[in-house]
């Protein structure tokens, strides 16, 4: 039987164009959503959208974005909602990583995480969340990390900008829970995605190890003894998205293997 649980909504999905967020993109496309792929990477989201407006159907349209920028988030607000209308779901995926030893941290790095981590889920949600406020009813998922809950080595400004995209997502599901929208955090855990691979040739070439080994020691932290798909995480966040989790609110839902059980 077709499921169509977001049939006649309207998706932004910030990083799009790649890994997670491209799967994301999909699988609410193919739940009947109209899907923005905004990205700072406007060809790459241009060719993920055509991609999946031939695979799947229905419109997928790309948009440039800057996530980093409040004038960027509001032009793309505007853009989306004069093409597709207005926005009832909003995924705030777009993030980045990179290994640094804490001594060897300066201020500019440790911005840039922060920023494209953190503050730009901010920046979008400021963007886009008065339309939903005004119209009464709105998704946000926030993507977070298994370092949302537990921190690791060399990774601290990541681990921070995870910690605290969980209590940005808590703060505004109490402040808006009688509004009609909710917010939610969804945590991955070790995938086979651009990023977790770079994470791995970072790990491997500061241990002097191959890059399959690095990563079958990264996968051997997870429980269930494999990565995830991005896949799995965008089955999550279609759940959260659609109407079966209306009464889901200010959550903290792992798509981990069983890498944090809580």
């Amino acid at each position: 039987m077709e499921m169509m649980w977001l049939k006649g909504k309207v998706a932004i999905v910030t990083g799009g164009a790649m890994g997670i967020g491209a799967a994301i993109s999909e699988m609410l496309a193919e739940l009947g959503s109209a899907v923005a792929i905004a990205d700072i990477n406007l060809d790459a989201a241009k060719s993920t959208a055509s991609r999946l407006s031939k695979k799947v159907g229905g419109r997928v349209e790309p948009f440039k974005l800057d996530v980093t920028s409040w004038d960027s988030a509001f032009a793309m607000e505007k853009a989306v909602a004069g093409s597709l209308g207005p926005i009832d779901i909003l995924v705030n995926n777009a993030g980045a990583s990179k290994r640094v030893p804490f001594l060897e941290m300066d201020e500019a790095e440790w911005d840039r995480i922060l920023d494209i981590n953190l503050k730009s889920q901010f920046i979008v949600t400021r963007a886009v969340l008065p339309g939903m406020v005004e119209r009464g009813k709105g998704r946000v998922i926030n993507l977070g990390s298994v370092t949302s809950k537990k921190g690791y080595a060399p990774f601290s400004h990541y681990c921070t900008s995870k910690f605290g995209v969980m209590g940005l997502t808590q703060s505004l599901a109490a402040e808006f829970a009688t509004t009609g929208i909710t917010f939610n955090t969804v945590c991955p855990g070790i995938l086979e995605t651009p990023l977790h691979e770079g994470i791995a040739q970072e790990i491997a070439d500061a241990a002097g190890v191959s890059l399959a080994e690095a990563k079958r020691n990264f996968f051997a932290n997870v429980p269930m003894g494999h990565p995830q798909e991005p896949r799995d995480v965008a089955g999550m966040v279609a759940f959260l998205a659609s109407d079966l989790g209306r009464n889901m609110t200010g959550g903290t839902y792992h798509v981990d293997g069983g890498m944090v059980m809580d």
